[in-house]
């Protein structure tokens, strides 16, 4: 029924399990699939299942319903999934939906009911706990005007049963998917073996006078030749000046030569996602001064590397990281010492040239769901995306890799992505 194989809903009923060691006793939770978002006339969106609902049930299908109720005085209630009801109209228009069987092999969860039960049995259950769990977007650049069905079923329940005692879903949901399992770092290996596939496509088709989206469309070729839904993210296809565009996404001009382009995208796979970033030369070869800013940027990469290791954290390590920046800027002739001892501490003088972090977690969001204070952990899969972006000379370099971070070091998911500068070039050629 969908593009990628089955996962193993073994991942599912652990999820679950982890979450429910989190709650409050007599504690139920209900978590709602995302909304089929409207374009215009009858038009509508492809739809992208709620990331908090695939991690706990695997279903991605809209109009999905889940409650979670460990303590139930009946086995029955402890775990109830609703899908939307299917039949041969909708099979007609639509296609093949969940069945009940299918739905309960895909989750692991053995009571599945169609959606037109949900009101009735969230009445019998509601007489029976105490606190309510609910969900929400609480992701630390979430900026959205659209009201979730989240968020609408949260405003209906709280009218519906007004004394009972809500609790917030989404900072469990956050420490739970900052750690992933084997199973989830498959998923993400997998969709980093799509991206390299992609990289490995378009090298050498690049040159001068290609157009930016004909890259983009050689990429998402051959993605969706191998079970992809797709672009993780809105592709970056940045020739020449429109890499200093740190979020450039029009990849609608030409290549010109003697320039580079920088290219940052992933595939998702089984909605897990990952994130690359390559600067390419479009003639072939790097000029001299390419080469020396990519070497820079290179080396800042191998240092992040090396401090994403247990028990360090976001913050220390970007502050560590900032010194090896402004070495690299001060030997490019971009920056000198003055620059960095009259520096304002809460504005580097690097900042004029690396704008970014160097990291963020990465899984069922491409900009994943964290505590950016939490102390690394084995598990954690980060993105490494060092960059100097020189506007004056119309030059950016980003570099990036994902990794997880394991007991003694990390695994790099994307070690087999050509990195090197003589690498690129020979594959060009």
């Amino acid at each position: 029924m969908l593009r990628y194989y089955t996962i193993d809903s073994s991942l599912f009923i652990n999820n679950r399990k982890k979450l429910t060691s989190c709650l409050k006793p007599n504690s139920l939770v209900i978590l709602n699939a995302n909304d089929i978002m409207p374009t215009n006339a009858d038009g509508v969106m492809p739809f992208r299942q709620n990331n908090d609902l695939f991690y706990l049930s695997g279903i991605d299908q809209e109009e999905t319903k889940l409650i979670i109720y460990p303590d139930a005085p009946r086995n029955g209630w402890k775990e109830i999934l609703f899908i939307k009801k299917t039949n041969e109209h909708i099979a007609i228009w639509e296609g093949q939906k969940y069945t009940q069987e299918i739905a309960q092999t895909t989750s692991g969860i053995a009571n599945v009911y169609w959606l037109d039960e949900f009101d009735s049995i969230l009445h019998m259950l509601m007489e029976q706990v105490e606190y309510v769990y609910l969900n929400s977007n609480e992701h630390i650049r979430a900026d959205s005007p659209v009201e979730t069905r989240d968020m609408r079923f949260a405003t209906s329940c709280k009218h519906k049963y007004p004394l009972h005692k809500y609790e917030r879903l989404a900072p469990i949901m956050h420490q739970l998917r900052m750690v992933k399992s084997e199973l989830e770092i498959n998923l993400i290996r997998q969709a980093c073996a799509i991206t390299e596939k992609g990289f490995r496509r378009i090298l050498p088709l690049i040159k001068p006078g290609i157009m930016e989206y004909e890259i983009e469309a050689e990429l998402i070729h051959e993605f969706i030749c191998n079970r992809s839904r797709g672009f993780a993210y809105a592709p970056i296809i940045a020739s020449g000046a429109n890499a200093c565009i740190l979020h450039y996404n029009n990849n609608n001009q030409r290549c010109q030569p003697d320039t580079t382009i920088l290219l940052d995208f992933g595939a998702e796979y089984a909605n897990y996602c990952s994130d690359l970033t390559r600067v390419i030369p479009v003639s072939g070869r790097f000029t001299s001064r390419q080469r020396a800013v990519y070497s820079a940027v290179l080396h800042i990469m191998h240092e992040a590397k090396k401090m994403l290791v247990p028990g360090n954290n976001l913050t220390t390590y970007h502050q560590a990281l900032g010194e090896v920046v402004e070495k690299e800027l001060v030997e490019l002739g971009l920056l000198s010492i003055e620059d960095i001892k009259n520096q304002d501490p809460k504005i580097p003088a690097y900042k004029k040239y690396f704008m970014h972090g160097v990291s963020h977690h990465l899984g069922l969001d491409v900009h994943d769901v964290g505590n950016i204070y939490a102390r690394f952990e084995p598990g954690m899969v980060f993105t490494v995306e060092p960059g100097i972006y020189i506007r004056e000379e119309g030059l950016g370099i980003r570099l990036e890799n994902d990794v997880v971070i394991r007991e003694n070091g990390i695994e790099d998911l994307m070690a087999t992505i050509p990195l090197e500068i003589d690498e690129i070039e020979e594959l060009m050629h």
